[in-house]
Order: structure tokens, then C-alpha cells, then sequence
């Protein structure tokens, strides 16, 4: 009877360790995709200094009027990393107008869209963007619009994208996506990571810096 019992608690024993290493495991597997803004900055800073081409693969309905970023070499260039910054101009053909800009604080990420004329000047529609309303992952971060953009485009009698709600994606090696959604429309722009492309001219009004 001891020698049995003794083997019982062996054998639980056992099952502990195993399904302690099991979990240990299942948390390492999930940490690099559960890293939040950090995480996002991190997979992302690993681009600093290289451009990427895209393509569009979404674009929800099919536009009326023409598309003024159909046919057009789509590329998006890491130019300014700094710890909590990150500005990423997006060049459609020669039209060197729109950066994003992300900003992190407080485990929150920003997103803006800047848009100069080719004198620098701000155009009216300007900085306007959102900010994470949850943790998002290493991968992917969405950006509902904020007030202050609802403000903006109120102000400027744009009632349609008031719900907007953009997202950025990032696959280490892979991949790296601009996301545009709201009811009844989606924009999606693709860059292949696995294949630098020469860095573009510095957008409008940065030419300087």
C-alpha cells in the first residue's frame, strides 16, 4: 500500500510540473503579440531609416470619382524615430502632402495625419486622428477618431467620417498595413516589408529637418 501511494504522489507530482511548464509555455507564446503600445513601438522602430512600396488591397465601395491613390506608387517612408515619436511620411506618386504621426504616453497610442501644401503650409484638414481605446497588441493598434478630430470635422461639414476608425499593423519580415474603416467603407493599403525600396524626399514643409 505505501509503494503505492508513494507512485500516486510521484505521478501528481509530475502532472504539476508538466502543466506548470505547459502554461509557462502558453505565456511566453502570447507575450510578443500582447505587448500593447510598447510592443507596437518596438516592432515598429525596427524600421527606422527604411521605406517600403504598397498596394491597395481594400477600397470599400469602388470610388465614383476618380481615386487619387489608384495607379499611383504608394510608399511609406520611417523617417523620425525618437523614444515616444514616430513620424512616417506616406508618399502617393509625387504628392508628398500626408505623414502619420504616432505618439505614446501613458500606454496609449496617438495617431495623426499631418497634410502640408508643397510651400509647407498646413492644409485646413490637418492633424486629425484617434486614439487607442484598448491595449491592441504588438501587431495591430486601432485608432477611433478623438474629439478634437469629430471637432474638426464638424467644423469643416465632413459628418461622414466623424466615425472613422483607423488601424495600423505590423509583421515583423512581413508586412506592414494603413487601415481606414467606417460604416459602408474601407480603405486598406499593404507594404511588403521583405523588400526595401530607396527612401523618398522628405514631405512637404519637412525639408529642413
Amino acid at each position: 500500500m505505501w509503494v503505492l501511494m508513494n507512485n500516486l504522489k510521484k505521478a501528481v507530482a509530475l502532472l504539476v510540473v508538466v502543466g506548470s511548464l505547459g502554461g509557462a509555455s502558453r505565456t511566453q507564446a502570447q507575450s510578443p503579440a500582447d505587448g500593447g503600445a510598447d510592443g507596437f513601438f518596438a516592432s515598429l522602430s525596427g524600421l527606422c531609416g527604411k521605406a517600403f512600396a504598397g498596394k491597395i488591397v481594400t477600397n470599400e465601395p469602388t470610388p465614383a470619382a476618380a481615386d487619387p491613390f489608384e495607379g499611383k506608387a504608394l510608399v511609406f517612408h520611417l523617417r523620425r524615430c525618437e523614444k515616444d515619436r514616430l513620424e512616417l511620411p506616406f508618399h502617393v506618386g509625387d504628392d508628398r502632402s500626408r505623414t502619420w504621426v504616432l505618439t505614446r504616453k501613458d500606454g496609449e497610442v496617438s495617431l495623426k495625419h499631418e497634410h502640408r501644401h508643397k510651400d509647407g503650409s498646413p492644409d485646413p484638414l490637418t492633424m486629425y486622428g484617434g486614439l487607442t481605446a484598448k491595449p491592441g497588441t504588438a501587431v495591430r493598434q486601432e485608432f477611433p477618431a478623438d474629439p478634437e478630430t469629430k471637432a474638426l470635422f464638424t467644423k469643416l461639414n465632413l459628418p461622414v467620417s466623424i466615425p472613422n476608425v483607423w488601424a495600423m499593423e505590423v509583421e515583423t519580415g512581413k508586412r506592414f498595413v494603413y487601415e481606414l474603416a467606417r460604416p459602408g467603407r474601407r480603405f486598406r493599403v499593404e507594404f511588403d516589408l521583405t523588400k526595401p525600396v530607396d527612401p523618398p524626399p522628405a514631405p512637404w514643409g519637412h525639408e529642413s529637418k
